[in-house]
């Protein structure tokens, strides 16, 4: 009996791109906290885990070539551009600059701690497999 991974792990693996892909967004944030009119943004979290769900599930628009786009512009849990939301400062600044630091650290902080808990779930079910094939 063949393992599919994509069964066996779910759409954590595109919960771990899908936070690494925010984590750069929020870094960029940060990194433009001072630059006049820089206008803060973040990804939508759930519209990428539901564009992986629906493509791991099969459901997805199938490509018969590899130059062909996919239904979300790119690979499942991919963000371009087009994804990227911009953020409603709480309180405007003069210069037109939208990051508030202390929120973005915090978001940055949440990011990254979800991200290990996401690897530590994959860790644990790379584990189990890995048991499951050494008959342990």
């Amino acid at each position: 009996m063949a393992i599919s991974f994509d069964s066996a792990l779910g759409i954590h693996q595109y919960a771990l791109q899908a936070r690494v892909q925010r984590a750069e967004v929020l870094a960029n944030n940060l990194a433009n906290a001072d630059t006049p009119g820089f206008k803060a943004r973040d990804i939508d979290f759930q519209a990428m885990m539901k564009q992986a769900q629906s493509s791991a599930s099969g459901f997805g628009m199938n490509t018969t070539h590899s130059g062909h786009i996919t239904e979300g512009g790119g690979a499942p849990g991919s963000v371009s551009d087009n994804d990227l939301l911009y953020r409603t400062p709480h309180q405007p600044s003069v210069d037109g600059n939208t990051v508030d630091a202390q929120q973005e650290q915090s978001r940055f902080m949440r990011n990254a701690m979800d991200y290990q808990a996401s690897f530590q779930f994959l860790n644990s079910k790379f584990s189990g497999i890995s048991k499951a094939l050494t008959g342990q």
